[in-house]
């Protein structure tokens, strides 16, 4: 292998309905380590160097609730760190992650991805191939075994924020009325969590506020290695009465 295919390698690419989506493995000298990304065509959507926001989603939105047993959704398996992180939290009997890119889900099938393995020989975890968004709005929700079936906790990691969406059509999601139909799907002192690239936002917290009884923003600081300062991302926590 030439020194160059060893410091970069394209382990998968496909053409999808969004665009070309492609996994890269590099050798990153300055970290002295190896680094995982994903493409959606000459963007790029996520990478293993920032994973801070992503895992406290999972804990943040997890230590609002109250419940003594969980069953979650997590809305987007990406790299899969908020996923792999609500399976640490001893209270979560099952695990639904829905992944519109069925190609996404086959990396982690394959192993193709450091926390693949793990995720999906737990038998807690389900990767379900379809629109989140959708599925909100069908009513009919998140298992399609048991239609109607409510969860204690929602967390949604997709977009890049709420008025930065991927698709033009997630926007009325994050609007009062798509809220409640996640809300709906909620049980009573349920959850929901999301993530954020932007600063907090007051229009999105007013619209948490218009559906849940409590709705808060936190801001998740980081390492950012190739700055050499601190990033930051922003995490909203909402619980039902």
């Amino acid at each position: 292998m030439s020194a160059v295919s060893a410091r970069f390698e394209e382990l998968d690419w496909r053409e999808t309905p969004i665009g070309l989506i492609s996994l890269r493995r590099r050798w990153d000298r300055s970290l002295g380590r190896e680094v995982h990304e994903i493409k959606l065509d000459d963007e790029f959507l996520m990478s293993d160097l920032f994973t801070v926001a992503e895992v406290e989603l999972a804990r943040l939105g997890l230590a609002a609730s109250s419940a003594a047993e969980l069953d979650v959704v997590v809305g987007g398996l990406g790299l899969g760190y908020t996923a792999h992180a609500a399976l640490e939290d001893p209270r979560v009997r099952s695990l639904h992650v829905v992944e519109s890119l069925s190609e996404v889900i086959e990396w982690h099938r394959r192993a193709l991805l450091p926390l693949g393995a793990e995720l999906t020989a737990d038998s807690r975890t389900r990767l379900v191939h379809g629109d989140f968004f959708a599925m909100v709005d069908s009513g009919a929700g998140f298992d399609v075994e048991r239609p109607r079936r409510r969860f204690h906790a929602v967390l949604l990691d997709i977009d890049h924020s709420p008025r930065h969406v991927l698709d033009p059509s997630h926007a009325g999601f994050y609007e009062v009325e798509g809220l409640r139909r996640l809300a709906s799907q909620l049980h009573p002192g349920g959850v929901f969590a999301l993530w954020s690239d932007d600063p907090p936002q007051e229009e999105v917290t007013a619209a948490l506020d218009e559906v849940f009884a409590t709705a808060r923003s936190h801001v998740v600081t980081f390492d950012n290695p190739y700055t050499g300062g601190r990033s930051g991302n922003t995490v909203y926590t909402a619980v039902l009465e």
